[in-house]
């Protein structure tokens, strides 16, 4: 069982490989066997795709605090007396 998913998610997934095997490979699964095959592709596959989420959320909070930085410069005032 995924433990991330809630049951209504599950069942779509599931629903989602029997009929995804049903047209393209022309062959009927259970729901035990899709269940099983979702298991091991989020076992093999989940890291992947968690550390590629991890990597994007990264670089858009870097290109945040790149903006906010500029910004926070963009404030700033000359201070002290002008030269004459």
């Amino acid at each position: 069982m995924l433990p991330s998913l809630k049951k209504e998610e599950k069942e779509y997934v599931i629903a989602r490989v029997q009929e995804y095997f049903e047209l393209e490979r022309g062959e009927e699964m259970g729901e035990l066997a899709a269940d099983q095959l979702i298991q091991m592709m989020a076992e093999e596959l989940g890291p992947f795709l968690y550390n590629k989420g991890i990597q994007d959320a990264r670089q858009m909070v870097e290109q945040k605090v790149m903006n906010l930085d500029e910004d926070l410069l963009s404030l700033t005032r000359p201070a002290g007396r002008p030269k004459r």
